[in-house]
């Protein structure tokens, strides 16, 4: 399926292209598809195909074409905050899609029948936080992969605002998948070879619309265990964020606010203050703000394995973190004072983190600055 519109040379010439035949409509979803580089999704020696309008097939590993992924995400109507649940999540390409209009309030899981397949989704998963400037530039809700049968999901899981389903649905499972929704949810799935649209509007409502005419290979039935049994999917609970997240979250948020403010009164422009500048010229200032379990200990090593400066230090540029007195830390960035509940915070120069560019995985979960001396991006 696809060859609807021309091969590009390059991921934005692809884009062009799609929005020139009116497969991408909207603000959102062109931004979401310009942010992740299609070929990163492709094995190295198949890349030069990465830009045409072609599904692609390796082993276990699959790739819908450009025309119906762009099709899909216009028909969601994604929203920040939304939950979503990709079935038949394969390489992860349009979860990641999907998490960078999600934002960090929103739900992003993915059932995978194949094992490997999994593996391969999250290695591109950790490529794209640790190498990808869209990571700085969103705020992404990284999704969780599950492995199993999407026709066995345990029926105590939670419902969802958005889901989709990436292999042909018989007639026969579409209840099933239309049990997975929300009032007021959104499903799409390849019903009896059309894209189609289902809208939940009451508990035993719903509006059908058949968008174009697809093939997908058909949903794999479940193999029953030796038992009889099936063996259910449990998905990822929706759980309450802890306050920890929700600091690291405020204070990116404030601090980009603070740097769009600084650039536009500057003469950048709003666009510049979002995007910031070339990776290339970035110097990578990470704050970490270890969660109020950390010990002394935890502090200390992890000090000496990233050349951390002790918080109070004078770094370059207009931040400075100021010491943690009595459980409780502040970041000033001129007359800006942000403060966080967190036991300690400590600064890694800019020469620092070279060799380690995976935002966060480090410190134990940590909020970590990303900037130069005039920009700065929250990670």
């Amino acid at each position: 399926m696809g060859g609807a519109v021309s091969a590009g040379e390059d991921n934005d010439e692809l884009i062009d292209n799609l929005k020139e035949a009116q497969y991408i409509r909207t603000e959102l979803v062109e931004q979401a598809f310009r942010a992740i580089d299609r070929a990163d999704y492709y094995l190295e020696e198949f890349k030069e195909n990465a830009y045409k309008d072609l599904a692609w097939k390796h082993g276990n590993i699959h790739l819908s074409a450009p025309c119906i992924y762009s099709e899909v995400m216009e028909a969601l109507d994604l929203q920040p905050g939304l939950s979503f649940l990709n079935l038949g999540s394969g390489t992860g390409y349009l979860s990641s899609m999907v998490g960078l209009i999600l934002g960090p309030f929103g739900v992003n899981h993915g059932v995978e029948l194949h094992s490997d397949v999994i593996e391969y989704a999250r290695q591109k998963l950790d490529f794209f936080i640790r190498t990808s400037d869209s990571f700085d530039k969103f705020d992404f809700c990284e999704p969780s992969f599950v492995t199993g049968n999407c026709l066995e999901i345990s029926p105590d899981c939670s419902q969802y605002d958005r889901v989709y389903c990436g292999a042909g649905v018989q007639k026969e499972h579409e209840e099933y998948m239309k049990s997975l929704l929300k009032v007021g949810g959104i499903l799409v799935m390849p019903l009896e070879e059309k894209l189609t649209k289902i809208t939940r509007t009451g508990p035993s409502a719903w509006e059908t619309k058949k968008i174009l005419a697809v093939s997908f290979a058909p949903l794999i039935q479940p193999c029953h265990s030796e038992s009889g049994k099936s063996r259910l999917v449990q998905l990822p609970p929706l759980a309450v964020r802890s306050l920890q997240d929700l600091a690291r979250i405020a204070i990116r948020a404030t601090i980009k606010k603070v740097i769009r403010q600084e650039t536009v009164s500057s003469g950048g422009g709003e666009g510049r203050a979002l995007l910031g500048p070339p990776s290339s010229q970035l110097d990578r200032l990470r704050l970490s703000a270890l969660s109020s379990e950390a010990t002394s200990t935890h502090v200390h090593q992890a000090c000496s394995r990233r050349r951390v400066k002790p918080a109070g230090e004078r770094c370059p540029g207009p931040w400075r973190v100021g010491a943690a007195v009595g459980g409780r830390g502040v970041l000033t960035h001129g007359a800006v004072g942000i403060t966080h509940s967190l036991s300690c915070a400590c600064l890694v120069s800019p020469e620092c983190g070279r060799e380690n560019q995976s935002p966060g995985r480090e410190a134990h979960g940590a909020a970590e600055l990303v900037g130069s001396r005039s920009s700065y991006i929250i990670s």
